[in-house]
């Protein structure tokens, strides 16, 4: 029996009101009660559930329920408070997709860098280079640095360099919403693409056409605890439910 692609068991994470939460050394061996302060809340509390290899799962919720957090913390950028989280191979992160990008350096050198941090080999992003910018639709632009590109490209430049890298869990955050219709279609048709090649997706968004269309499985987070894991289609009826309800 094949390793679950992303295992988390009883995972919380706490921030304090405008700014994370940093611990002493007391705090960090004193209980989770006794650490707790007035200004402090759980953005997530008790959540557990597993992923097996080539699921496609949407996480469903309100804004500030929890969701974007979660997909950090299987990114790894965040560090839980309680709780942990084991992904078998790395990710693919569509999060807060223009982050890590310098400004200062040239399409050509970002491409390098970042495909670089990722772990695809020189070689590897030579060879993919030209398919990389043809892509995102900047060939006339390899050369000038990415803080004068306009906020669309930038974003194409992203999606085009993670998108090829061949980690087997694909992180998306809402990424979808943002560009011009054509790129958009661009985009479905990749993350089809990736799909259908047995890639595992872990995948945030509201658009409840993309969550049906991409998804077979949905984690319903209510007030940073998971409150349904089930169909999609499930999961989205009850989201629908609640929030007509108020």
């Amino acid at each position: 029996m094949s390793r679950p692609a992303i295992e988390v068991e009883g995972l919380g994470v706490r921030f304090r009101r405008n700014r994370r939460g940093s611990r002493s050394l007391k705090d960090l061996f004193a209980g989770s009660v006794r650490r707790s302060r007035p200004d402090e809340f759980w953005a997530l509390r008790d959540v557990s559930f597993r992923v097996e290899p080539g699921e496609s799962i949407g996480v469903v919720g309100r804004n500030g329920q929890g969701k974007s957090t979660l997909l950090k913390l299987v990114a790894g950028v965040l560090l839980p408070d309680e709780g942990t989280v084991a992904v078998e191979g790395g990710v693919a992160p569509l999060i807060e997709i223009t982050g890590g990008f310098v400004g200062d350096l040239t399409v050509r050198e970002n491409v390098r860098l970042t495909a670089g941090l990722h772990g695809m080999p020189r070689a590897e992003v030579a060879r993919r280079f030209d398919e990389m910018i043809a892509f995102a639709e900047i060939g006339d632009f390899v050369d000038t640095p990415y803080k004068h590109l306009s906020n669309g490209m930038k974003v194409r430049l992203a999606f085009s360099v993670v998108s090829q890298l061949d980690e087997p869990i694909l992180l998306v955050d809402e990424v979808l919403a943002v560009g011009d219709r054509a790129f958009r279609e661009k985009c479905y048709r990749r993350i089809d693409e990736l799909l259908a090649s047995g890639r595992t997706l872990f995948f945030v968004s509201h658009n409840e056409k993309d969550l049906r269309r991409f998804c077979t499985r949905g984690l319903y987070l209510d007030r940073g605890a998971l409150t349904l894991d089930a169909p999609i289609g499930e999961v989205l009826d009850r989201y629908n439910a609640d929030h007509a309800a108020g």
